[in-house]
């Protein structure tokens, strides 16, 4: 299940604002020395994709990932969206606080 809080909602519908609107993928960012995590991106359906509509936009995952990930909850807070969900951290780096997995 993907939920989307209504300000998140908001602001999707304001960066679509004159424009098509086109699906969102949520899908694991691998890149960043803090962990994969979860992003979005604008993207087209594909059949191994859950898809959930909210406010006339669709947000797509692929189904594997959102079994292992889910629920997903997107948010947006002050400047920027806020993707949480029961995924793990992985263990070890979690920044680039002056450790050395980012060097």
């Amino acid at each position: 299940m993907i939920n989307v809080t209504k300000p998140a909602q908001e602001q999707v519908k304001l960066y679509f604002d004159g424009k098509e609107i086109t699906p969102i993928r949520i899908f694991l960012n691998s890149a960043g020395c803090g962990g994969p995590s979860l992003a979005m991106a604008l993207d087209e359906k594909k059949e191994t994709d859950a898809v959930f509509t909210f406010d006339d936009v669709e947000y797509i995952m692929d189904k594997d990932l959102l079994e292992k990930a889910g629920p997903v909850d997107v948010d947006f807070e002050g400047t920027g969206f806020r993707l949480e969900s029961s995924l793990e951290p992985p263990a070890g780096c979690t920044g680039c606080g002056g450790g050395t997995c980012c060097s």
